[in-house]
C-alpha cells in the first residue's frame, strides 16, 4: 500500500496538527464565545509562527523525500530529462507538499503584512491547497485498486470535509494496512471491513473531541466566569472608594464653611 515515509509519517503529521487546531479552537470559543473568529492557524506564546515554520519544515522533508531521497539516483529524472512513469506519483505528492509550503509561506507574510483581507486570503490559500490535494488523489497516476483504494476514497471524503470548512471560515469566520485478496468476495469483504473500521474511528473522533469540549469548556469557563467576577468585584471598590472619597470632600467643604461663618 505504500512505505512509512510516504504514507504513516504525512498522516501522522495531519493528525498531530488536526488535534492541535481542534484543542485551540475550543480552547478560544470557551474563553472567547462572543467575538469568537475561526483563525486559520495559531500561535504560540514563544514563537509566534511556530505552527507555519513546522509546516514548512514538514513540507520540505516531503518534498525531498519524494524527488531526492527515496529514488534510485536520489533525482527523479530519466537521463534525457523526462519524467519517468514510475516517478510520476513522487512529482504528485511533492506537488501538495509544496503547495502547503507556500500557503504557510503566505501566511507568515500576510501576519508581517497585516492587510485588511488578510484573514480571507490566508483561508482562501489554505482551501487552494485542500482543493489541489484533492484533485491531485482524484486523478492519481497510480490506480489504486481493492482495499488500498478504498483508503484513497475514503481519504478524499476526508479532504472534502477539510475543503468545505476552510471556506466556510471565509464567509463564515464566526461559525492506514497491507491486505491481499484472493478472490472477490474476500475482497468485498476486505472493503465492507474498511468502512466499518472508517465508521468506527469517525465514531471515536467525535467522542473524543465532544469530551475534549466539554472538558476545556468547564476548564477555561470557569476560568473566564473567574475573571469575570473578579472584574466586577474591583469596578464595585473602585466605585466605593471613589464615593468614600466624595463624601470625604463633601465633609470636608462643610467643615470649611462653618469654619468661615463662625
Amino acid at each position: 500500500m505504500g512505505s512509512l515515509v510516504g504514507h504513516v509519517l504525512p498522516g501522522l503529521a495531519f493528525f498531530l496538527l488536526g488535534f492541535w487546531h481542534l484543542f485551540n479552537h475550543i480552547k478560544l470559543h470557551s474563553l472567547h464565545p462572543n467575538p469568537y473568529t475561526s483563525p486559520t492557524w495559531f500561535p504560540t506564546p514563544k514563537s509566534r509562527h511556530l505552527e507555519l515554520f513546522l509546516i514548512m519544515v514538514a513540507s520540505s522533508i516531503s518534498i525531498s523525500m519524494e524527488l531526492f531521497i527515496s529514488p534510485a539516483r536520489h533525482q527523479p529524472l530519466d537521463p534525457d530529462g523526462t519524467i519517468p512513469s514510475t516517478h510520476l506519483h513522487n512529482f504528485e505528492h511533492s506537488s501538495i507538499s509544496m503547495t502547503f509550503f507556500i500557503y504557510a509561506a503566505f501566511a507568515i507574510i500576510l501576519d508581517k503584512i497585516s492587510p485588511k483581507a488578510k484573514h480571507s486570503l490566508t483561508q482562501f490559500i489554505a482551501a487552494v491547497a485542500f482543493a489541489q490535494q484533492l484533485l491531485l488523489f482524484h486523478f492519481h497516476s497510480a490506480d489504486h485498486m481493492g482495499v488500498e483504494g478504498q483508503y484513497h476514497l475514503l481519504l478524499q471524503t476526508v479532504i472534502v470535509v477539510s475543503l468545505t470548512t476552510t471556506l466556510t471560515g471565509i464567509g463564515l469566520p464566526k461559525s492506514f494496512m497491507v491486505v491481499r485478496c484472493s478472490s472477490d468476495e474476500a475482497l468485498q469483504r476486505a472493503k465492507s471491513l474498511v468502512n466499518i473500521i472508517f465508521s468506527w474511528t469517525l465514531i471515536a473522533v467525535i467522542i473524543f473531541s465532544m469530551a475534549l469540549y466539554l472538558v476545556l469548556a468547564k476548564l477555561y469557563g470557569e476560568k473566564m466566569d473567574y475573571l469575570t467576577l473578579k472584574k466586577e468585584e474591583d469596578l464595585e471598590l473602585e466605585v466605593e472608594e471613589e464615593s468614600d472619597g466624595f463624601e470625604s470632600q463633601k465633609e470636608g467643604k462643610l467643615y470649611a464653611v462653618m469654619d468661615i461663618e463662625r
